[in-house]
């Protein structure tokens, strides 16, 4: 059996297989980047793919503490549309 990856959402704090999870990566020149693909280089925290968690992220400005950087509202509504698909 193949192993399944677990990572922990920065908003829930809940464990899930990777693929439900989305990484928003902050990179060297302080830049914030969706990855789609989960192997962007930087330093990445993951949301679940959910828009009660968006909200929530928004709300608490998880996030922001996460990466140490605040997020533009233009990420978060890349965000939501990767969500809604």
């Amino acid at each position: 059996m193949k192993k399944i990856p677990l990572r922990t959402c920065v908003v829930t704090k809940e464990k899930f297989p990777k693929r439900e999870l989305l990484r928003i990566v902050r990179t060297k020149d302080g830049d914030i980047l969706v990855d789609e693909t989960g192997k962007m280089n930087g330093h990445g925290a993951y949301i679940k793919k959910d828009l009660a968690v968006l909200e929530k992220a928004k709300k608490t400005k998880a996030l922001d503490r996460y990466l140490e950087v605040s997020i533009p509202d233009s990420v978060y509504e890349e965000i939501q549309t990767i969500i809604e698909r």
